[in-house]
């Protein structure tokens, strides 16, 4: 006969599912900060690589430092109380540079900015190959390095030989007037400065055109039929589906082209060649002049011009972050 299994009692029962004691908690170890150590190398870089010429660059523009300085057995350069910037205040030559830079920055800008978006809306409408195709032609414009390019309107508009004056100088006289054969177009300023846009305009543009397009494939479809089901056309489209979606991407091409094209020396200095007219300087030119061309050349001086040039850039910079995070909140 089976013997019937009896059921514990309810205390050992409650015995042998009772926890063991408790031990003590271990105590938390402080987290380190992994993140912080992994990108330390790289900020460490960046400051060594961006933020000590800075530096330089400041402690230069206030002190009265010259090739002097560089000569063994001398003494290094000394304060000058703000001296640079006194003078860079107070010279009217230096205002007009800058005046000739915001000017021609402003041009450059703007029709960088018109012609590509112009041409991004162009290329939307293409077939896909097409745009493509001319996507393709025209980032090789933008990819020609500023020395290629530069040379290359040079040469187009050298006096007796360049392309430019002898097909002007083969036109009849009561169109465009006589004598551009031997018509020299980097001397004064208006000529200059229109070659000078010309040939940023042709190397920026195609950047702006390929990034509007590209903002533009990403605008749903259904936007525009409805604002056309609205009766909108075509440029009340623009202003009232693709600007207000693009808006972002707009901000960051326009502050990349004015930090760009404020820089812009590279092609100056081949197109005038030789500097004999102070009227065609430019801010980044007028470093160069100032801090390695000058005889003697005063360093101090180029580089309280070029600590100018610095802040107007940071004001853009921090005017556009200023936009993105205002936009920021209100989404």
């Amino acid at each position: 006969m089976a013997q019937t299994v009896e059921p514990a009692p309810a205390r050992e029962r409650e015995e042998a599912v009772k926890a063991p004691a408790s031990e003590p908690a271990p105590r938390r170890r402080l987290a380190l900060p992994t993140p912080y150590l992994l990108i330390a190398p790289a900020l460490i870089l960046l400051a060594v690589v961006l933020l000590w010429p800075i530096v330089q660059m400041v402690w230069y523009s206030l002190t009265s430092f010259t090739t002097r300085n560089l000569l063994p057995n001398q003494p290094g350069p000394a304060w000058n109380d703000f001296a640079h910037y006194q003078t860079l205040l107070t010279d009217p030559e230096f205002w007009g540079i800058l005046r000739n830079t915001v000017v021609v920055c402003v041009l450059m800008v703007g029709i960088t900015m018109v012609l590509g978006t112009l041409v991004g809306l162009l290329l939307n409408k293409l077939p896909k190959w097409f745009s493509g195709f001319v996507a393709l032609g025209m980032m090789l414009a933008w990819a020609t390095p500023a020395l290629s390019a530069s040379l290359v309107f040079r040469w187009l508009f050298l006096p007796e030989r360049g392309l430019v004056n002898v097909i002007l100088d083969r036109l009849p006289d009561w169109l465009v007037g006589s004598g551009w054969l031997q018509y020299n177009w980097f001397l004064e300023p208006l000529p200059l400065f229109s070659i000078l846009i010309t040939v940023i305009v042709w190397q920026s543009f195609p950047f702006v055109a390929v990034s509007v397009l590209a903002g533009l494939k990403s605008i749903p479809y259904e936007l525009y039929e409805a604002a056309r089901m609205d009766g909108a056309g075509g440029w009340k489209a623009f202003w009232n589906v693709t600007f207000p979606m693009l808006r972002p991407l707009f901000a960051l091409l326009l502050v990349l082209q004015i930090i760009w094209d404020l820089r812009v020396f590279t092609q100056l200095y081949i197109l005038a060649n030789s500097f004999q007219n102070k009227d065609v300087y430019l801010l980044s030119y007028y470093i160069y002049q100032q801090g390695f061309s000058a005889s003697p050349a005063n360093y101090g001086m180029g580089s309280a011009i070029a600590v100018v040039m610095t802040v107007m850039i940071l004001a853009v910079t921090a005017y556009y972050l200023r936009i993105m995070i205002r936009q920021g909140e209100t989404r």
